[in-house]
């Protein structure tokens, strides 16, 4: 069974042999806001926790019985995808939001594409030739691009050699915003 947050205050100040009395000098709060918060009738707030922590010396986690966080790395396995690309996954599950380091070695723009969503991407090293609409551009490592979707698009290597991104696409068409450099002054 879970231990509640109210238990584990009781069970600290009787670790530290404190009476309510006393702990209400120590934190500022009222007895009986600590008696009610221990009894499980009032609802632990940051406001009232934080004083309770650094008076018992522990972390507000185990204050309030945070489950242990688990390996955060993702696992990343190279999928070949169309056009001479391979694309690693850098976001665990197909979401809202995807992030993807794109090695792109084609230099042949592919037949431009239209869907759903907004994407942005960063490019890592080497150039990349972006068609938008009836546009085309070259970013080189260290700049960034962002468009809508709906719009036909088409990318590739600006110069034979592969070339890296880091994309971020949002099917749900969510502007992504980077600023890399304040806007120039006229």
């Amino acid at each position: 069974m879970a231990t509640s947050v109210g238990q584990r205050l009781a069970a600290l100040r009787a670790e530290h042999d404190l009476t309510l009395a006393t702990l209400s000098e120590m934190t500022g709060i009222s007895k009986s806001t600590l008696s009610r918060l221990e009894t499980d009738q009032r609802k632990p707030t940051l406001e009232l926790l934080l004083p309770l922590s650094r008076t018992y010396q522990v972390s507000l986690d185990d204050l309030v019985g945070a489950p242990e966080v688990g390996d955060p790395r993702v696992t990343m396995k190279p999928r070949e995808l169309s056009h001479g690309r391979v694309g690693i996954p850098l976001t665990r599950s197909i979401g809202p939001l995807q992030a993807w380091k794109m090695i792109i070695k084609d230099t042949e723009l592919h037949e431009p594409r239209v869907h759903e969503g907004y994407e942005w991407f960063y490019v890592l090293s080497g150039r990349i030739k972006l068609r938008i609409g009836d546009k085309e551009v070259v970013l080189r490592a260290g700049e960034v691009a962002e468009f809508d979707c709906r719009q036909p698009h088409a990318l590739g290597s600006a110069d034979g050699n592969p070339a890296e991104i880091i994309s971020l696409f949002g099917k749900q068409g969510e502007r992504i915003h980077t600023r890399a450099a304040p806007p120039k002054q006229s």
